[in-house]
């Protein structure tokens, strides 16, 4: 069993986070808090494996919370935050102090999306409890039954030019990949191919994400916009609940964002991502996957490099969690696994 510590101002939070939670078998809620003093108090009681964590609270602001408790005992964190711009900001500083993933509080105002903020919950819980911060647990879980990337975006014949000038990098990632992506971007020459990512991060995160990016790389980096064009020296990253596909128009590439279901339990997912770009780039791209649990982009990986394309999977030793490129290796879907140091360098490389 994984146990879990909510924190959370909101008594109706805290209660609809323990009923969410503890709808999975492998999940104990062992306690919840109010504020970080009285969780400080349950943690020395008992020692969670999980803690979720609001950023606004009273007494203590959770970000003041999550960087004593690192300091001291560091426990797998997840942030559960409302979609705010500046909340955005200060969520993304939790994830440089060391919490394992961003999620947005629950939604009751529709059926359907309580029920994919349930999904979301549990998975970034089932994956920091296996996030490198500590010990990995050997657990079985229940995998709820999931779309592929079939609901977005159709498999079909290869559309994309015999070679092209340009080339396309697509990069994916989930849970550790905030740092994992900074890592390669910030190695990027102001010449670098085009650049589409998906990391899975709600919305408004990733603006605020793509904007910190944009002033620590050389190349520029925004959060993707219907129709914005791909091109060297740019990085598109995918928006928060929303597909990116690439596409292509003569000899331009650009991206269409939409609507659409949950892909592999993601929106935006990173299979979704892949197959367009194995679709319009085929051999004139290079599929990066890092960091993440599930199995999200290895598919989609394994289409591009069927159609010519070369491939990069992050090692195990260098991922937070050794899940998608693990799958990913597993299918044959990489050509080249390497550590997150190396991976920069070589897409430039494979690029030429």
């Amino acid at each position: 069993m994984i146990k879990v510590l909510i924190v959370d101002d909101s008594a109706l939070m805290r209660k609809t986070l323990s009923d969410i939670l503890s709808s999975d078998k492998n999940i104990e809620i062992i306690a919840v808090a109010s504020d970080p003093y009285v969780a400080a108090k349950k943690i020395a009681n008992e020692l969670p494996d999980v803690i979720t964590l609001d950023i606004e609270m009273p007494n203590m602001d959770g970000l003041t919370f999550l960087k004593k408790i690192m300091s001291q005992k560091p426990i797998p964190t997840v942030i559960i935050s409302s979609l705010t711009i500046e909340g955005s900001r200060t969520a993304l500083k939790a994830l440089e102090y060391g919490a394992v993933e961003i999620i947005t509080k629950p939604r009751m105002d529709s059926e359907r999306l309580l029920i994919e903020s349930k999904t979301k919950i549990i998975d970034a819980v089932l994956a920091a409890s296996m996030a490198k911060i500590k010990r990995v647990k050997e657990v079985e879980f229940v995998v709820q039954p999931k779309l592929s990337a079939d609901a977005i975006i159709q498999k079909s014949k290869n559309n994309s030019l015999l070679e092209t000038t340009d080339k396309i990098i697509a990069i994916g990632a989930s849970t550790g990949g905030t740092e994992a992506i900074r890592k390669v971007l910030q190695e990027m020459p102001l010449n670098a191919p085009g650049i589409v990512i998906v990391q899975h991060m709600p919305e408004l995160f990733t603006r605020s994400f793509a904007d910190r990016l944009n002033l620590d790389c050389k190349i520029s980096v925004k959060e993707a916009e219907n129709n914005d064009t791909v091109f060297p020296g740019r990085a598109l990253l995918a928006p928060g609940n929303k597909h990116m596909l690439l596409k292509r128009s003569g000899a331009r590439y650009y991206v269409e964002v939409k609507d659409g279901p949950l892909v592999n339990r993601h929106r935006p997912a990173v299979d979704v991502l892949f197959r367009s770009v194995a679709r319009f780039a085929g051999q004139n791209a290079v599929g990066v996957i890092l960091t993440g649990m599930g199995d999200d982009g290895a598919k989609g990986l394994l289409e591009m490099k069927e159609t010519g394309a070369k491939t990069i999977g992050q090692d195990e030793k260098s991922c937070i969690v050794y899940g998608m490129p693990f799958i990913a290796q597993n299918i044959g879907a990489v050509d080249f696994q390497l550590p997150l140091d190396r991976i920069a360098n070589k897409i430039i490389i494979l690029a030429k």
